[in-house]
């Protein structure tokens, strides 16, 4: 078994299995490097690394086929996307979901966990829920969840339910997706420091493709948008930007619960000081960021979403919401958003259990990390 990854031969084997050869640029080149560096430190000649193989040439593989496809049908570019909607904030606050209820609006457009890992050739409105393709992965799903009902406690996910930007903006090796992979110090310092145009021109192509044959107002969700809001400015300059509020002791535990489950599903190992370290900084780096945007760009721009509101009265926080947006609140988007809230009641899969002293965090330590932030905003304590 080979047990280094180089990225020549990464790239050459998405292009051998797909036939394809051209990238619509070298942009991802620079980040998949600084990756596969970290990551050959990290878990070299083990079966996650082949699952880390794996995973970077269907990155590789799915750009070539959206370009390719793009370059076929190259008047989708021409084609707006128009005042789309972007949920980010600290990791664990409430985005995922208030994304899935401003998807249950009729008149949003989101991107679907299947037509994400499977974008080409993109679907039309009448087979959003209906493609071969979305019914494979909701069987694969059930089979999964009848085998380990628990996994649905850690994340709110299905095929048709929308996803994270996250999943098609590692195409360009720009994500907080490769970070949490495991401990990948060089990789995380270059992430937060490098230049995010590339991969929201990116992230824009990628939309262009989806909505080909099945267009709408577009609801976008990923928490790490929150770094990156000036560059995403750049790109969307119409877009609504929603930031969602949470007590940061339990979306920081929270977090790095979850991401103990990531680093061992992909390195079968758990490094319990930095992921203590990495995510407490990284969850506070999430309010800095986002703060320091909203003071460049004023107030008004951002539209504030408190997870208790949303936690207690779902209904009344989105009409509110929808109020901010300018949007009308239709009955269809409520009796969307109810029959939704019906069928995924909290806990519906049981409880996501964690504590601080789990990665020997301490409460004092945590909240003084976020005192600009806790000055700033009244948020619910929830622990």
């Amino acid at each position: 078994m080979n047990n280094k990854l180089v990225a020549d031969k990464l790239i050459a084997q998405a292009q051998q299995e797909t036939k394809l050869q051209d990238f619509d640029s070298d942009s991802y080149r620079e980040g998949l490097e600084i990756l596969i560096t970290d990551l050959n430190i990290e878990a070299p000649g083990s079966f996650f690394f082949e699952r880390n193989r794996t995973d970077i040439v269907d990155s590789l593989a799915t750009r070539l086929r959206v370009n390719n496809y793009l370059t076929k049908r190259s008047e989708l570019l021409e084609r707006p996307v128009a005042k789309p909607i972007f949920v980010f904030g600290v990791p664990r606050t409430g985005t995922t979901l208030l994304s899935n209820l401003l998807a249950a609006d009729p008149a949003h457009r989101s991107p679907l966990t299947w037509e994400i890992e499977d974008p080409v050739p993109p679907p039309s409105t009448e087979t959003l829920y209906t493609d071969p393709r979305a019914l494979s992965r909701l069987e694969e799903e059930r089979k999964f969840l009848e085998s380990v009902p628990q996994a649905g406690k850690y994340y709110r996910m299905s095929a048709t339910y929308p996803y994270e930007c996250s999943f098609f903006m590692r195409h360009d090796f720009k994500a907080l997706f490769w970070e949490g992979r495991g401990k990948l110090p060089n990789y995380r310092d270059w992430l937060y420091n490098t230049d995010m145009t590339a991969t929201y021109q990116y992230h824009k192509r990628f939309l262009q493709l989806l909505q080909a044959d099945a267009p709408g107002i577009w609801n976008l969700k990923m928490p790490s948008h929150g770094l990156w809001l000036r560059t995403l400015l750049e790109v969307y300059p119409d877009a609504r930007l929603i930031w969602t509020h949470r007590d940061p002791l339990a979306a920081t535990g929270s977090y790095c619960s979850l991401m103990s489950l990531s680093h061992f599903a992909s390195t079968d190992k758990i490094h319990s000081e930095w992921i203590a370290e990495n995510y407490s900084w990284q969850c506070a780096e999430h309010a800095n960021r986002i703060m320091d945007a909203r003071e460049a760009l004023g107030h008004h721009r951002i539209i504030d979403v408190h997870y208790g509101e949303l936690m207690r009265d779902p209904i009344p926080t989105m009409r509110n919401l929808y109020k901010q947006l300018n949007q009308d609140f239709s009955t269809g988007a409520e009796n969307g958003m109810q029959s939704w809230l019906s069928d995924n009641p909290q806990d519906k899969f049981g409880r996501h259990e964690y504590k601080l002293d789990q990665f020997d965090l301490k409460e004092a330590n945590v909240y003084s990390m976020f005192e600009r932030y806790l000055s700033a905003y009244d948020v619910e304590t929830e622990v």
